[in-house]
């Protein structure tokens, strides 16, 4: 279980060493290590969702053809279990930084462990396949929480730059998030599916390539950790790290061997884990000392934006599973003569993200005070995510078999509609978050929204094994329902969310 926030505190390490003068204004106008920064998190997005594009149909393909041979469910299950492993790590991640490693060389070697992971994937056997994804959740979980934090060093709290710096840094996520599957789908589809990981694994190569290149532009790239730990805890800390690491790993091959720890108890555990991990964090904060009676009010109406992240993104990630499988076998893949591969489906959501951003940004600051409050533009964004699976209940209704062919703009119109729902959701969520949480556990707030995050894919781990069992317009139309059920709880909680919510507008 990823550990429960600490509310002992070490002292802040001192000041980090300051980028050039002349780097201020060199990117755009904002700090030249935006660039080194952005483009990292382009690579890395490269990298993870070009593999997430095609880590699904590759286990559910046959050993022939040099896929894994699950069923269905069970390839949907197993990737939705790797999503809540990355997410549960990156809780873990951010205290290796904020302790121990500091955030520059937590994303220097979250790095490396994701390229390495990547390159064991590129070796076809299985053996190579699941710890090349052990590899990779250990990394993505030291570079992912931590890359935002940098970037937040780059400017000062009173910064008016700081906000359209993070929407250059997202839109670069979702540039490495749009070409990513264009490339390693193709790969598959053409050359074999271990080739398009070898794709993934060159493209974090060169994330890394640029970011030690461009190390002098980081603040803090020689700091220690921002609340390191003394030498006594420090060595303690290791050594249990250690130690811990080396006896989970025993355990595992032990129960292994023995038949006990099946692939399907390690999925089901991992679900328990993301759902207990959450309550765990949320009963420490509710209980400390240090949490005033104020906070621990606006806790409340936290609990209730946690839960509409769970919804939406239950909904979001199954773009890299069961749509993704819907695609490869009841979606044409062809347009005016052209064909292309199932993966480059999920290529739609990075486009539309990259193209909508500034369309909603710009919508927001032109109604100024009068845009709608956080939890409503919460609330339609969990709404869009169920209506992007209500929309698939119309094409695959209707039909004696599941020998049918639907076109392909109904699978690019859920992704637009689960799009636009995710820029509506993460921005204001994560801006909701950071001033919702409690002082003594600011430092702790990406923790925690990673958690909800791991929470949506355990329980799409658990639910995707009935997408095999149930028809698709039942499958499609159930899940979009609740999560637009959702949403509306939400909207109709609007009033009380609004009182005690102060001060998020």
């Amino acid at each position: 279980m990823p550990p429960v926030p600490s509310e002992s505190g070490a002292a802040p390490a001192s000041p980090d060493p300051s980028p050039p003068p002349g780097d201020d204004r060199a990117f755009f106008g904002q700090p030249r290590g935006l660039l080194t920064l952005s483009g990292l998190e382009v690579w890395e997005r490269f990298s993870f969702l070009g593999m997430q594009a095609i880590l699904v149909l590759y286990f559910a393909d046959t050993a022939g053809n040099g896929g894994l041979g699950l069923s269905e469910g069970s390839a949907a299950s197993v990737s939705a279990a790797y999503g809540t492993m990355v997410y549960l790590v990156s809780v873990a991640g951010g205290w290796l930084a904020d302790r121990i490693l500091g955030s520059y060389r937590a994303v220097l070697w979250g790095g490396v462990l994701i390229a390495l992971g990547h390159y064991a994937m590129s070796v076809p056997s299985a053996a190579t396949t699941w710890t090349g994804l052990g590899l990779i959740s250990a990394g993505t979980g030291l570079l992912k929480p931590n890359v935002a934090t940098m970037v937040g060093k780059l400017y000062s709290t009173r910064d008016e730059r700081r906000d359209a710096g993070f929407a250059l840094y997202y839109m670069g996520i979702n540039i490495g998030a749009f070409l990513g599957p264009l490339i390693t789908a193709w790969l598959g589809d053409h050359e074999g599916w271990h080739w398009g990981f070898s794709a993934a694994a060159v493209g974090m190569t060169l994330g890394l390539l640029q970011y030690v290149l461009g190390r002098g532009h980081l603040a803090g790239r020689k700091a220690r950790a921002e609340y390191e730990l003394p030498p006594p805890a420090m060595r303690r800390a290791v050594l249990l790290i250690v130690v811990g690491l080396v006896v989970v790993a025993a355990l595992a091959v032990g129960l292994a061997l023995a038949g006990w720890l099946t692939l399907d108890r390690f999925v089901d555990a991992l679900t328990l884990i993301s759902v207990l991990a959450p309550v765990a964090y949320f009963a420490v904060m509710f209980r400390s000392p240090r949490v005033s009676a104020e906070e621990r009010g606006r806790l409340r109406p936290y609990i209730v934006l946690f839960l509409a992240s769970v919804f939406f993104n239950f909904i979001l990630f199954q773009a890299y599973t069961t749509m993704i499988l819907l695609a490869s076998t009841n979606a044409r893949t062809e347009i005016l003569g052209f064909h292309f591969p199932a993966g480059w489906y999920t290529s739609a959501l990075g486009a539309f993200e990259v193209a909508l951003a500034p369309v909603v940004a710009a919508a927001w600051t032109r109604m100024g005070t009068r845009q709608p409050h956080a939890s409503n533009k919460i609330a339609l964004g969990v709404v869009l995510g169920g209506l992007s699976f209500l929309l698939m209940v119309l094409p695959t209704s209707g039909h004696s078999g599941d020998d049918y062919l639907m076109g392909a703009w109904w699978i690019v119109g859920s992704y637009l509609l689960l799009g636009l729902g995710d820029i509506l959701l993460e921005t204001s969520g994560l801006s909701a978050s950071s001033k919702l949480a409690p002082r003594a556990f600011a430092s702790q707030t990406m923790a925690l929204w990673f958690l909800s995050l791991a929470m949506a894919n355990g329980i799409q781990a658990q639910t995707v094994k009935l997408y095999e069992t149930v028809s698709h317009p039942a499958y499609f139309g159930l899940n979009g329902a609740i999560a637009v059920a959702a949403g509306l709880a939400v909207l109709a909680a609007a009033p009380w969310l609004r009182r005690t919510m102060h001060p998020v507008h």
